[in-house]
């Protein structure tokens, strides 16, 4: 008897990475494992659920990885090094996790020695690119199955498709499509389809509305060291417990929701609808923890460089070698982002109060100002003055016909 081919396919157990699991073995022959990479969006619970989904639709073994170190130690860290938010809104909540999860795909099929791999990606988002992207480059060898967005059915028909094979689904169309991760949950659907659209504050999962906050705000202290969060009100956390923790209160207070709009990979505006509590707060933080401890042209040039890699980490293209030369970049500017950072949480809005460090370039200076300093004195001062408006004077000079 022919050994049957194996397909890995990325698996969430909804209907279309079901679709997939019982197209790609009826009508292509394949022995299928799935592999649920978490990246910090699914419970116990829902792990369980996915898992035993597996086996009822005849995968002939399951995997599920913890990829959140992973992507906090590739993706956060640098997004928070970086500032980066997209739009100056949006700060990448979910869609680079996609590159982790297409990582751990591969090193399932060579496991395995799989000869396929799959994705339950549509033709119109972005996630097939940073799919299809990342499973070509590290493992061109490999056919890549998207069955949804080869087939272009509706809900309905892979329901149906299901059925006739006996696999009974739920195929009701919901109004909204929600995305959690470790950065935070992205909302699409709904009013995200057009720009005028305003999202109700019940669609949102986790934080709360304006009117159901606190009447007290809530004071906290963020602990930094190597641009690293590292403790919360003194108590010292791993990255990702405190940014758990981080994720509750600031979303007790309401802080966190945006709506991004903005280009997609493939050219077309969109509309997203996120809440993002902990990823809020920190990057606040952080940035003003940074003008407290690095030159101006250290940030000037860390701003420019912030822009392509959030860009680039957007479209999938981590894997570029540019990447790497930026995150040098940024491990080398946070030695001395270290110091605390105290933020008030009130009504939806988190503001920094306070900054300390024992790298401060303002304590540096004896915290004084202008002529206090003992830097320079008035003499000085003219000099440079002078001096400073050289090159606009000549410019204005140059160009003045009178």
């Amino acid at each position: 008897m022919t050994e049957r081919p194996v397909c890995v396919i990325a698996f969430s157990g909804g209907l279309d990475t079901s679709l997939c699991v019982v197209w790609l073995r009826e009508e292509f022959g394949y022995d299928i494992v799935t592999a649920t990479v978490d990246t910090g969006g699914f419970s116990a619970d829902e792990i369980a659920r996915i898992e035993a989904r597996s086996r009822e639709l005849g995968a002939i073994a399951h995997h599920t990885i913890d990829g959140t170190q992973e992507l906090f130690d590739g993706w956060i860290r640098h997004i928070i090094a970086g500032n980066y938010r997209k739009g100056g809104v949006y700060p990448l909540s979910v869609g680079v996790e996609r590159v982790v999860q297409a990582r751990h795909l591969v090193e399932v099929a060579r496991k395995h020695g799989a000869k396929a791999v799959c994705h339950g990606s549509t033709g119109a988002g972005n996630d097939q690119i940073r799919f299809d992207g990342v499973l070509r480059t590290l493992a061109p060898e490999l056919r890549v199955h998207a069955p949804i967005r080869e087939l272009g059915w509706g809900r309905a028909q892979e329901a149906d498709y299901l059925a006739s094979k006996g696999f009974e689904v739920d195929a009701s169309t919901k109004r909204y499509s929600i995305n959690a991760g470790l950065w935070g949950t992205t909302i699409g659907g709904g009013e995200t389809k057009t720009s005028e659209g305003v999202v109700p504050d019940a669609v949102y999962p986790a934080t709360r509305s304006i009117d159901d906050t606190p009447a007290a705000a809530r004071e906290l202290v963020i602990g930094f060291e190597g641009g690293i969060p590292v403790s919360l009100d003194g108590q010292r956390l791993a990255p990702i417990a405190l940014l758990r923790a981080l994720d509750d209160v600031a979303a007790e207070h309401g802080v966190g929701r945006g709506v991004h709009l903005g280009d997609t990979i493939i050219g077309i505006k969109g509309r997203v609808a996120f809440e993002a509590p902990a990823a809020q707060v920190i990057l606040d933080a952080h940035r003003e923890l940074e003008k407290l401890v690095l030159t101006k042209w250290q940030q000037f040039v860390k701003e420019q460089v912030a822009a392509f890699y959030g860009m680039f980490l957007h479209e999938g293209r981590y894997l570029d070698p540019a990447l790497r030369d930026i995150e040098a970049l940024f491990d080398s500017s946070q030695q001395r982002v270290t110091g605390d950072v105290r933020v008030r949480l009130h009504r939806g809005t988190a503001t920094v109060l306070a900054t300390s460090s024992p790298y401060s370039m303002l304590r540096a200076s004896a915290g004084a100002y202008g002529e206090e300093t003992g830097l320079w004195d008035g003499r000085d001062a003219e000099g440079f003055a002078k001096i400073s408006a050289i090159q606009t004077m000549l410019a204005h000079r140059a160009g003045d016909d009178t």
